[in-house]
């Protein structure tokens, strides 16, 4: 299946998307995380596209999205999902099955609050939406909700080096040997670019509002019951496998997969979550959009 690369233009920004599948087929959004891009995909999509519509933006400030200057741009997760909204409707995607991950969690769990009907269906890779599932890696980013100082802003600096970078992709696989370095050198180069250091440690600063709507994501999945299939690299640093199992507690029909993986678990497992994703959907989607 033929991947496409293409640029919508939403409210005048520049969005960067991957995409492959009939424009007629069943929609599946994918959203990625920090400090990665719709590149986390590239191998996951053509697994998806002779079933689906598979489309996977680039979040402002990430990837190959325009990236506008602090100073005429909100970096706020609220703001985020309100332009990866617009940019469904730019797309047409009027519904779609929404796989989230790290910071795709947080926007994606915000468009089905604001748009329950249009998620057909709810795949978290390592995407949290519990307070249980937060590490104590957090505790860095925890210091400066607490106290916005120069001093605890100037210490999350560390968490955009290149050697960090190449740590969240390495910490907790078994063999990282055999993970390529495209993706981390990939990931650091483009947060090296001038200016988005700044823009980093804002969305830092601002997932503490993500935390504050846990709650409110929390109810969205006991209340609309989306089929949910959670499906994890149980070593992740960052988001704990508390925080996959806890969607049982919403909805008791929740599918949990912890994989011998580490954050970004499609690295190594990507065949193995392909195949999950696949099964899960032809089971879970609706009838009337079912693909055969």
């Amino acid at each position: 299946m033929t991947l496409s690369y293409r640029t919508a233009s939403v409210d005048g920004l520049q969005l960067f998307y991957r995409e492959a599948g009939s424009m007629d087929a069943p929609s599946v959004l994918l959203l990625h995380g920090f400090p990665t891009s719709s590149h986390m995909f590239r191998d996951l999509i053509p697994t998806l596209a002779d079933r689906y519509r598979v489309v996977a933006p680039d979040l402002p400030g990430f990837g190959f999205t325009e990236v506008p200057a602090r100073a005429g741009f909100k970096y706020t997760f609220d703001y985020l999902a309100k332009v990866i909204e617009r940019f469904t409707e730019v797309v047409g995607l009027s519904r779609y099955s929404l796989f989230v991950f790290d910071y795709g969690a947080p926007v994606g769990f915000r468009l089905a609050l604001r748009h329950p009907n249009r998620v057909t269906a709810l795949i978290s890779q390592n995407g949290n939406a519990y307070e249980e599932g937060l590490s104590e890696g957090w505790s860095p980013i925890q210091a400066y909700w607490k106290e916005a100082s120069p001093e605890n802003r100037a210490a999350l600096r560390a968490l955009l080096t290149p050697e960090t970078t190449q740590w969240q992709y390495t910490h907790g696989v078994p063999n990282p040997e055999r993970l390529s370095p495209d993706a981390w050198t990939l990931d650091a180069a483009l947060l090296a670019r001038p200016g988005n250091d700044d823009i980093q440690l804002d969305l830092f600063g601002d997932y503490q509002s993500n935390v504050g709507l846990y709650p409110k994501f929390q109810e969205y999945i006991r209340t609309h019951r989306p089929p949910l299939l959670a499906v994890w690299g149980k070593n992740d640093p960052f988001f704990l496998p508390a925080g996959a199992q806890a969607f049982k507690r919403d909805n008791p029909d929740a599918e949990i997969h912890l994989l011998d993986a580490g954050h970004f678990a499609l690295e190594s497992r990507g065949p193995e979550i392909a195949a999950i994703i696949r099964d899960f959907l032809a089971r879970k989607l609706p009838k009337q959009i079912r693909v055969a």
